[in-house]
């Protein structure tokens, strides 16, 4: 992408008018800015709002097709992906109390990537996208909100087309490397649709030195489990929201770097304003609450991606001979920076730990070996049951009053009597006092 922002041309150093303080400031070059600005806007669709998708999937689409890499395929890599689908349910269905959770099988291309996922990343980078835009006004001085009228719209606008041409270009990267529409641990495609991106999958599978139908089936039965989890655990997918909204609610924006940026926008240099934006003054200070928001996120992302890669391990492991040396990489992928954290990194701030994701996996692991798979599923059941940070960090502790926090939200009344008739032995019965 070209530093100069979309529509303009590039400035000329060596003319000496477009200096300020040089010159009285020229309306003409006003008159010109704001038509390449329509231009821009119109040339880019007409959405509204704090991201504009239309020039994110332009963007993307662009980038894709510019792209060496092939993102069809064939039409029997299709069937492919449904039989490995297929063959992978069979084997999960004996090692998690989640029944299938697939209801229709699609081979996707890149592109298609991007089309089915576009509006679930609206609801991920709306609200922060959102609290951004408004967190610059807010700490506006009434007099500049006053004397801006106007053009606080046409920010608005020059906004949600800077963070559509950020996504756009996370999108396109996204696209041609995800293997599976929950590749970045989140339920990004429609509900029900097990996906799979036979290119992408092909690309991977380069140099891994393992048949090509064993790892089409291992990565079908990862997606297969995401789909069982997100579609049988109704809570999940609206929490997973619902914290990147209480991540946007904190941000805040330094007032004072408001008026050190109002001296490096050059009027007449349209280039200036996306300079000044770009020199981090603007960028949101993270407040403690979201830090909170934050590890609560990558938290409940780990534990999503601990149960699959315990529940696909016990599924594969003595089926697929390479299913170690495969679940191995994946993790190294994770921790070497894969498109999850890169993306989440970009558009929200996040960064999946690989630490946290191997701590999660051992929690699980623990909870089936001592409690069985039915109540290792069933955690899942109540969102106060779901382990925290800490647990991470003391997985034994956890296991050990797994089965008393259980019984307490199945039968409240009962755990209340029961915490009432300790209470009472503690007590010196009636009539007698201590000597």
């Amino acid at each position: 992408m070209s530093d100069v922002p979309f529509g303009f041309s590039p400035h000329d150093p060596d003319d000496k008018s477009g200096k300020p303080g040089d010159n009285p400031f020229d309306f003409n070059q006003l008159g010109n800015m704001l038509s390449q600005l329509g231009s821009m806007l119109s040339n880019a669709g007409s959405s509204s709002g704090p991201v504009n998708y239309d020039l994110a999937k332009q963007i993307a689409f662009q980038q894709l097709s510019s792209s060496t890499t092939t993102i069809g395929f064939a039409a029997d890599q299709s069937s492919a992906v449904t039989d490995a689908v297929h063959l992978a349910e069979m084997w999960l269905d004996p090692v998690t109390s989640l029944p299938a959770g697939t209801r229709t099988t699609q081979a996707w291309t890149a592109r298609d990537w991007i089309e089915r996922t576009i509006p679930t990343w609206q609801r991920l980078c709306d609200p922060v996208a959102q609290r951004m835009s408004g967190a610059w006004v807010e700490a506006m001085p009434a007099e500049a909100k006053q004397a801006a009228g106007p053009l606080l719209a046409m920010l608005g606008q020059m906004g949600g087309m800077a963070f559509g041409s950020q996504l756009g270009n996370a999108l396109a990267q996204l696209g041609s490397e995800v293997l599976t529409s929950t590749d970045v641990g989140l339920p990004l495609g429609p509900e029900g649709t097990a996906a799979l991106l036979p290119a992408n999958i092909e690309k991977f599978t380069e140099g891994l030195e393992r048949p090509a139908s064993e790892v089409m089936v291992f990565l079908a039965a990862r997606e297969a489990a995401h789909q069982r989890l997100f579609t049988h655990v109704p809570w999940l997918r609206q929490r997973l929201l619902d914290t990147v909204e209480e991540f946007a609610k904190g941000i805040k924006v330094d007032t004072s770097a408001l008026e050190q940026l109002a001296g490096q926008i050059d009027p007449s240099n349209p280039a200036s304003i996306e300079e000044a934006m770009g020199s981090g003054l603007l960028e949101p200070q993270t407040t403690p609450e979201q830090k909170a928001a934050l590890t609560r996120l990558e938290t409940l992302l780990a534990l999503v991606e601990g149960w699959v890669d315990v529940v696909v391990d016990s599924a594969v492991a003595d089926r697929l001979p390479g299913a170690p040396a495969l679940r191995e990489t994946l993790r190294r992928r994770r921790a070497s920076g894969g498109p999850a954290e890169q993306t989440f990194a970009t558009l929200v701030g996040l960064e999946l730990r690989p630490r946290k994701l191997r701590a999660a996996s051992a929690l699980w692991k623990l909870i089936g070996d001592q409690h069985g798979v039915e109540v290792r599923d069933s955690v899942w059941e109540h969102a106060e049951l779901v382990p925290t940070a800490e647990d991470l960090d003391d997985p034994l502790e956890f296991a050990e009053r797994l089965t008393s926090t259980r019984k307490a939200l199945e039968d409240p009344m009962a755990e209340l009597e029961r915490t009432m008739r300790e209470q009472d032995g503690d007590k010196p019965e009636d009539g007698k006092t201590d000597d």
